[in-house]
């Protein structure tokens, strides 16, 4: 009631009832990693392909550009990325590369970084031609003659910086918060803060390889009920990956966590600067998958037996057969490894279904697909909970709660997200002593569509059959 002093008749509007439930965003990846181009250490959004030319062009050592350009062959996806090269310590100076004017050409022996000096063969005195007049320097080092200033068998002198993979450490990708400045994957604390929504796929392509970078991915994925996809070491063979599983691994396989999602071997694309076939990271490529198959099909869909895009083939040559369980596809699955099913006519597919935690666990949660649905609904409910908090708690908030997790159950066993019988439930632990500490439970009992892993016929002949011949 208003605390005046009324004679009269007033109305008092109360907000009551079900909560909508929005659904959180199931597929942003976040990705650390190196970009010749970019602001440092600073979550930064990344919606397609245009956003990506900010990171650069795909130089050799450099890991973001490459990872967004396999993200995007999949699908539209989001994407925040850290980028965390560091001009200063990164890079070594190259003070006087010479090279001779050839057909019009020179290629430096790497990719400068930033700006590039030229100098006639003392070393010392400028080069007097003008850059995208006289001659062109590409981020590739390609340089390009373009006037007779550059005249042909003229010997230069080059000046510059490339990247100096040796000083990419695991704990400038891992990074630090101090006095709340962070860097590396410290900052993917900041994008719910910026972005308002948390990311729920983490890779770092090539240094996930890295035993200490794929320990902090699965550390710091309950944070944000996310999955890290942890990469091999390039040229895992099948035994290798296996053997890495147990508890005297020596790879970045040696986890049983249920948000770790293993994949081997690494996967080739075409590198159109060197004209040959190079290996990638599995990762950045199923990554664009995951996010594909929920935009196309739901979050509730396994991103198994998916096309990849984008690449050329496989590290090497992986075994599969749909009916034969020696082949190295279903030795690394049943291992809890996800690796590819190549077959005449279908492509290179991704193939496997559960987290490192298989086979030690029997838990359906194993499945990688319900790891994510688990996620999703335990992220919107409680997000949708924030009007309830600090509420009177009597009938008709319970009520209000409790429906508004039927209805979001209701919403999602429509959806084919949950099975039906998935429902929101007064939990028995809400005794008196509960409430009067403003203390209420509810159960979520709940159960997502597993993937159709195994199909099996049951074959029979029957000689009675034979009697319907006439």
């Amino acid at each position: 009631m208003s605390a005046t002093f009324l004679h009269g008749v007033e109305t008092i509007e109360i907000n009551s009832g079900v909560n909508p439930v929005t659904i959180v965003r199931s597929s942003v990846i976040a990705l650390v990693g190196t970009a010749p181009l970019g602001t440092k250490n600073t979550p930064i959004l990344v919606l397609s392909p245009n956003d990506a030319v900010q990171f650069g062009q795909q130089l050799p050592g450099f890991t973001i550009p490459q990872a967004l350009d396999a993200i995007f062959k999949q699908g539209p996806a989001t994407v925040v990325v850290v980028n965390s090269f560091d001009d200063a310590v990164n890079t070594t100076q190259i003070s006087a590369e010479a090279r001779t004017i050839t057909n019009a050409k020179i290629t430096l022996s790497s990719a400068p970084i930033g700006a590039v000096e030229v100098f006639l063969t003392d070393g010392s005195t400028p080069f007097t031609g003008t850059l995208n007049v006289d001659y062109s320097i590409d981020a590739f080092g390609n340089f390009v003659a373009l006037s007779a200033v550059a005249a042909e068998g003229l010997e230069l002198k080059f000046r510059y910086k490339q990247i100096d993979l040796g000083t990419i450490t695991a704990a400038q990708i891992i990074g630090t918060n101090t006095a709340g400045v962070r860097t590396g994957t410290k900052c993917f604390d900041l994008i719910f803060n910026t972005f308002g929504f948390t990311p729920k796929i983490l890779i770092a392509p090539v240094y996930v390889e890295l035993l200490a970078v794929a320990t902090e991915l699965i550390t710091i994925a309950p944070n944000f009920r996310a999955i890290a996809l942890i990469d091999a070491p390039v040229t895992t063979t099948v035994t290798q990956a296996i053997a890495g599983r147990g508890p005297a691994g020596t790879i970045n396989f040696n986890t049983s966590s249920d948000r770790a999602y293993l994949l081997n071997p690494h996967l080739k694309v075409y590198d159109a600067n060197t004209d040959s076939n190079v290996n990638a990271p599995y990762s950045q490529f199923m990554a664009g998958v995951i996010a594909a198959v929920d935009l196309n099909f739901g979050y509730w869909n396994s991103p198994s037996n998916r096309e990849i895009k984008g690449i050329v083939g496989t590290e090497y040559l992986v075994t599969a057969a749909l009916n034969d369980a020696n082949t190295d596809a279903n030795l690394m699955n049943e291992k809890g490894i996800t690796t590819t099913f190549t077959g005449y006519g279908t492509g290179t597919r991704t193939w496997g279904n559960r987290s490192a935690s298989f086979p030690t666990s029997t838990d359906p949660k194993n499945f990688i697909v319900i790891r994510r649905i688990a996620d999703i609904v335990h992220e919107s409910l409680e997000q949708a909970m924030l009007p309830f908090i600090d509420k009177p708690l009597n009938q008709a908030t319970i009520d209000a709660i409790r429906e508004t997790g039927n209805s979001f159950f209701r919403t999602l066993i429509g959806r084919g997200a949950v099975l039906a019988g998935s429902k929101c439930v007064y939990s028995a632990e809400n005794t008196a002593i509960e409430l009067a500490a403003g203390h209420v439970t509810f159960d979520l009992v709940f159960m997502g569509p597993t993937p159709a892993e195994r199909i099996t016929f049951k074959s029979f002949l029957d000689i009675n059959l034979l009697a319907q011949i006439v």
